[in-house]
């Protein structure tokens, strides 16, 4: 049976959010992967009778699409904190591909920091669709609940209340995201294009 190992991932000390933050973060992330392994492992043991355990085999199919997806996710929202912080090159692809969907770089960040300030927990997402080989912005309900079929998170901005209240306090989203953007190094960001 497969199962899934935590990554480790070496960030450097941040701006505006701190340490402690990342740690008890990254404790949440390993609670994930711990989940996602347990899920599919009772999965495995009650589908030796599945007509028996059919209603908590379907129970738990809707829960590993939650743990895995948060897995997932934190992935993506801690390695771009990874090397520090980087500016977007003017000539990279990926600039290039904001620009020709948004007209320019702040007019892409706007739109992300409104979507970053949606009600509820979520996530805030730029998308690669390689099907249309575009990008698109959406936010993500949960971990689970709006994901893109067939697209590519590029870029992840975890909005859930444990990744900035501690430092920020609830009224301070709009200082988290402001600070998320400056710590990003998009250097890794464009190589998940």
């Amino acid at each position: 049976m497969h199962t899934f190992t935590a990554r480790k991932f070496i960030i450097p000390k941040l701006i505006g959010i701190s340490e402690k933050t990342i740690e008890e973060h990254l404790k949440l992330y390993n609670g994930y992967v711990n989940n996602a392994n347990t899920v599919l492992a009772k999965s495995r043991e009650l589908a030796q009778d599945s007509d028996k355990n059919a209603y908590l085999l379907g129970e738990l199919a809707r829960r590993f699409s939650f743990e895995y997806n948060g897995m997932r996710n934190h992935e993506i929202y801690f390695s771009s904190f990874e090397g520090g912080p980087t500016s977007l090159a003017e000539t990279s692809k990926l600039m290039k591909m904001i620009t020709d969907a948004w007209g320019s770089f702040e007019a892409w960040q706007n739109e992300f920091r409104t979507i970053g300030l949606t009600r509820g927990i979520g996530w805030a997402v730029l998308w690669y669709d390689p099907t249309d080989k575009c990008l698109l912005n959406s936010w993500i309900d949960e971990q689970h609940l709006g994901q893109l079929q067939h697209c590519v998170m590029i870029l992840g901005l975890d909005m859930w209340e444990h990744s900035y209240v501690a430092d920020y306090q609830p009224a301070g989203k709009k200082n988290y995201i402001g600070d998320f953007l400056a710590n990003v190094n998009w250097s890794v960001v464009e190589k998940r294009l």
